[in-house]
């Protein structure tokens, strides 16, 4: 856990970020890059550290220490720094005064984070909503739900873009006018999956914000999700699993949530669904159940919104032919052929209604005639 000495050792006047953002980068894990910058008091210092001397340092294994004389070879290091910055990613190291104090908790923080658009709020109650990317309907509509509706009181939404619960819970959340924070296995200039940028676009509009400790142009390789998980239960107050089957990423999440002192919840679901043993098995642990959002909002002593205001408003202000192809919409794109066979509209009246939805912000195209209901 962090000092508030150690965090005073990394703010010297000799901090020059392009070598920050150098030693960030390097493949090694966190902490040990943490020490070894606390070891040689700056990372410029690491960058020029002698063979001989990085031989001494014991707590590195022969393959760290041949991959940091290696990046040692790497030029134009502030020349790599403000390109970064040129594409709107903010460098944040763990000594930033911007880097969340509750990541300075955990064991294992990141040593620095990747931002594009805005860290979350320290002051305001956040909860990660996790779950299974294979989802069913039944998952899939408490996610959105809870989103939506913690997001209409306030609370900030903590994810990591998947398919699934996670980009449901996240979409949910921007219905509820709320801001939404994904945490990546990426850098933060690569969407994935591919099919979310829609959803990346909208976090970033409605004022949420992309991060990673993994830096730009990082592809999303399988080794990067289970480490960027300890970052999402960091963020939050509180893990919702929404659905998990016995052995998934979602429950490593919830392991690291009490590992970190973090609450974690689950909802309920039958006994003879794959998909809800993991989160009945939580709840048989100890876990928190979720019964509804208002419950636990009302346990959080927070306020309540009222139901259906929304819901009453979107139905007066669409005519009857909108109304028809707004309710055949949901979060999974929909193409103008099966819109058509749904609402029996005529092509010509479909495209005419889409464009006055997508104009009204009811809806949105993701892709050629692919639309999603973003209201």
């Amino acid at each position: 856990m962090m000092t508030e000495q150690m965090k005073k050792s990394g703010t010297s006047d000799e901090i020059k970020p392009e070598y920050e953002f150098w030693l960030a980068g390097l493949p090694i894990p966190a902490g040990k890059k943490y020490s070894l910058r606390m070891h040689m008091k700056t990372a410029e210092a690491v960058y020029y550290i002698e063979e001989t001397e990085i031989s001494e340092i014991r707590f590195l294994t022969d393959w760290e220490r041949n991959t940091i004389r290696k990046a040692q070879r790497t030029k134009d290091l502030a020349e790599a720094y403000e390109e970064s910055r040129e594409k709107g990613i903010r460098f944040v190291p763990w000594f930033s005064r911007e880097y969340p104090a509750c990541l300075l908790q955990i064991p294992d923080f990141p040593y620095a984070l990747y931002v594009k658009g805005r860290l979350p709020d320290g002051n305001a109650r956040r909860a990660a909503i996790v779950g299974a990317r294979k989802c069913t309907p039944y998952g899939e509509k408490y996610a959105i739900e809870f989103g939506r509706k913690l997001a209409e009181s306030g609370v900030e939404v903590i994810s990591g873009l998947a398919r699934g619960v996670d980009g449901m819970g996240q979409r949910g959340a921007l219905m509820g006018k709320g801001r939404t924070f994904a945490v990546l296995g990426s850098g933060v200039d690569i969407c994935y999956p591919r099919e979310h940028m829609g959803l990346y676009v909208d976090i970033l509009d409605q004022g949420g914000g992309i991060l990673s400790e993994y830096p730009p142009g990082t592809p999303p390789l399988p080794r990067n999700f289970p480490p960027r998980n300890r970052i999402i239960s960091g963020l939050s107050d509180a893990v919702l699993v929404m659905e998990a089957r016995v052995k998934s990423g979602s429950l490593i999440t919830a392991d690291l949530a009490l590992e970190q002192g973090r609450d974690v919840y689950a909802l309920p679901g039958p006994v003879n669904s794959e998909l809800s043993r993991g989160c009945n098995r939580l709840i048989q642990q100890g876990a928190g159940i979720l019964l509804s959002p208002e419950m636990l909002l009302d346990e959080w002593n927070l306020p309540v919104p009222k139901p259906g205001d929304g819901e009453s408003e979107n139905k007066k202000m669409l005519e009857t032919p909108e109304n028809l192809v707004y309710s055949c919409l949901g979060l999974y794109p929909k193409d103008v052929d099966r819109l058509a066979k749904e609402t029996e509209l005529s092509a010509r009246e479909l495209i005419s209604v889409l464009v006055s939805l997508e104009l009204q912000g009811y809806i949105k195209e993701l892709s050629k005639n692919h639309y999603i209901r973003v209201k």
